[in-house]
C-alpha cells in the first residue's frame, strides 16, 4: 500500500519553524475549503493520542474530518481500515512509545497490506523523526504535522486512491482554521481553542518548533464556539493556548486579551470556565482581579514555574524571575483567597546545583502548591539546551525529583484536608474507576470527589459534603 511517493512530500525543517514574521495570521474557513465526502463509506479507523490538552483537542478535529467523509470508528484496533497515531514531542520517552507503537503496528500491516497507517501531531514536526520514517519505517503511509490537520481529506484521497506515500509536514509559522468539524470526547466538559503555537522559545522546549508561532483566534469566534456549547448542554470549557496568557497579543488592530475574553465569558451563560497553560511572565494583576470575580471563573490555577532558582529560569529562557513569580501568586491569594494553585518543575536542568535545587524546594513550600507536574529534564534536540553541558548523573536527578515529590504530595494532600467537614460543588463525571456504585467528579477546585449516588446524576452538579480527605482524592456525602 502507497509505496511511491505523492506530489505531497515536504519534509520540516526546524531552521525554518524557528522564523518569526509580522504579519496578519491567516484564518481559513474549512467549510469552504472542504469538498471531499464519501470516499470513507464502509471504511473504519482508529486513532491513538500521546501528550496533552493540546492533542486531545486536534484528535476530537481529525475524528469530526473522518466522520465528515464517512468514516466510521472500528471497535478494535486490529480491525481498523485506517490508524492514525496522533503524538506528543515534549519528552524523549513519549517519543520512544510512540516508535514501540509504530514497530508493533508492522504486524498488523503484514496482516492486512491495505491497511493505512499515519503519524501526524508533533513528533512529524521533528526533521529528525521524518528522517527516521523515510529511512526505517516504511510501512508508514501518512505523515502530516500540526499545521494542516484541515488538509486530511485530500491526503486520504491520495493515499487510498492513488496508493501513494503522503509525507507534508509544514515549517511555517501557521494559520488559524475556523469552522473544522469535531467529535467531542467528553458531552459535558469541552475543549476551546482560543490559541496555537508558541513564541517563549524556552531552552528546553520544542513546541515553539513544532506548533509554530502565537496565533490567536477571533474572540467572536470564540463566543460563538462557547455559546454553541452553551446550547447544547456543556457544563464546563477549558480554554486552550501553550501560553494563554498571550492571548491577542499578536492582534494588530484589536485590543483584547486574555483578561477581556474571561470577562466576557464571566457573563455567559457557561457554568464553570477554566484555563490552561500559563505563563507566569503575561499573567498580570488584572487578569487576576478579573478571576476575582468568581462566579463561573473557577479558582483553579496552573501556573508553571519550572525552577525556583533565577539563574537556572534565566538559562531557561523563561523571562520571570523567582521573586515576580510569588507576587504573581501572592496576588491570587490575595484577590482569590480560595484558589487552589499547581505547578511544573524540571529537576536536573543542565547545570542545575545542589543550591539551586534547594531554591527551588523552598520556593514550593513558599507558593503552598496544591499539586505538580514533576520531570526530569528530557533533552531535545534542536533546543538551545541540548547543546548545555550536563554534568548531573542520573542517579542525582532521580534523588532531586524523589525529595521534591515528597513536598509536593504533602501539597497535595493539604490541599484536599482543608475541604474536609466542608460542601463542595460537583460536576459528576461517571462511575468510579475503583468501584461501579460509586460516582465521581471534580470541584470547582478541581479535586476528585467519590460519593454514592444514583447514576441520572452523571453530568450534572451536585452539593456534596466531604467527609474523608485522601492525598489524592476525597470522599463524600450529597447534600439535599
Amino acid at each position: 500500500m502507497a509505496k511511491n511517493y505523492s506530489k505531497y512530500f515536504v519534509k520540516p525543517s526546524i531552521k525554518d519553524a524557528r522564523k518569526r514574521k509580522e504579519k496578519e495570521t491567516e484564518v481559513i474557513n474549512f467549510d469552504d475549503y472542504f469538498n471531499i465526502k464519501g470516499f470513507g463509506k464502509n471504511k473504519t479507523y482508529k486513532i491513538e493520542t500521546f501528550g496533552c490538552q493540546a492533542n486531545e483537542a486536534d484528535t476530537e478535529k481529525i475524528e469530526g474530518i473522518l466522520r465528515a467523509l464517512d468514516f466510521t470508528e472500528s471497535e478494535k484496533l486490529e480491525d481498523a481500515d485506517l490508524i492514525l497515531l496522533n503524538t506528543c514531542a515534549v519528552r524523549e520517552n513519549a517519543e520512544n512509545r510512540v516508535f514501540g507503537e509504530l514497530g508493533r503496528l508492522k504486524q498488523f500491516k503484514r496482516n492486512n497490506p491495505d491497511l493505512i497507517l499515519g503519524i501526524c501531531g508533533c513528533m512529524p514536526q521533528e526533521e529528525k523523526v521524518v528522517n527516521r520514517i523515510l529511512e526505517k519505517i516504511p510501512h508508514v503511509d501518512l505523515v502530516f504535522g500540526t499545521h494542516n490537520i484541515y488538509k486530511l481529506p485530500e491526503y486520504l484521497e491520495t493515499v487510498i486512491l492513488s496508493k501513494e506515500r503522503v509525507i507534508e509536514v509544514y515549517s511555517q509559522e501557521g494559520s488559524v482554521v475556523e469552522n473544522l468539524p469535531r467529535i467531542r470526547e467528553n458531552s459535558r466538559k469541552a475543549w476551546v481553542n482560543i490559541m496555537y503555537g508558541c513564541d517563549e522559545f524556552c531552552t528546553y522546549c520544542i513546541v515553539p518548533y513544532t506548533r509554530g508561532k502565537e496565533r490567536s483566534r477571533l474572540p467572536e469566534h470564540i463566543l460563538s464556539e462557547v455559546q454553541t456549547l452553551i446550547n447544547e448542554g456543556y457544563k464546563e470549557i477549558t480554554l486552550l493556548g501553550q501560553n494563554v496568557n498571550s492571548y491577542g497579543n499578536d492582534f494588530t488592530d484589536l485590543d483584547y486579551r486574555f483578561k477581556n475574553l474571561l470577562d466576557d465569558l464571566h457573563q455567559m451563560a457557561i457554568e464553570r470556565v477554566r484555563f490552561t497553560t500559563s505563563h507566569p511572565k503575561d499573567f498580570d494583576e488584572e487578569t487576576v482581579k478579573i478571576l476575582a470575580k468568581g462566579g463561573n471563573l473557577m479558582p483553579y490555577i496552573h501556573l508553571p514555574v519550572q525552577s525556583g532558582n533565577n539563574d537556572v529560569l534565566k538559562r531557561m529562557n523563561r523571562k520571570y524571575t523567582k521573586e515576580s513569580y510569588i507576587q504573581l501568586v501572592n496576588w491570587i491569594y490575595k484577590y482569590v483567597p480560595n484558589a487552589s494553585l499547581t505547578t511544573d518543575i524540571i529537576v536536573g536542568f543542565p547545570g542545575e546545583t545542589e543550591d539551586q535545587f534547594q531554591d527551588t524546594l523552598e520556593l514550593v513550600k513558599t507558593c503552598k502548591f496544591e499539586g505538580a507536574y514533576t520531570f526530569i529534564y528530557s533533552k531535545r534536540e534542536g533546543t538551545p539546551a541540548a547543546k548545555y553541558e550536563d554534568e548531573i548523573t542520573y542517579e542525582e536527578k532521580k534523588d532531586r525529583l524523589n525529595r521534591l515529590m515528597d513536598i509536593v504530595n504533602d501539597g497535595y494532600l493539604v490541599g484536599t484536608k482543608r475541604f474536609e467537614g466542608k460542601v463542595v460543588k460537583v460536576l459528576v463525571d461517571g462511575l468510579s474507576k475503583s468501584k461501579d456504585t460509586v460516582l465521581a467528579g471534580y470541584t470547582e477546585n478541581n479535586k476528585l470527589v467519590n460519593f454514592a449516588g444514583p447514576e441520572e446524576l452523571i453530568g450534572t452538579i451536585v452539593k456534596v459534603l466531604v467527609t474523608e480527605s485522601k492525598t489524592w482524592s476525597m470522599f463524600g456525602e450529597i447534600v439535599e
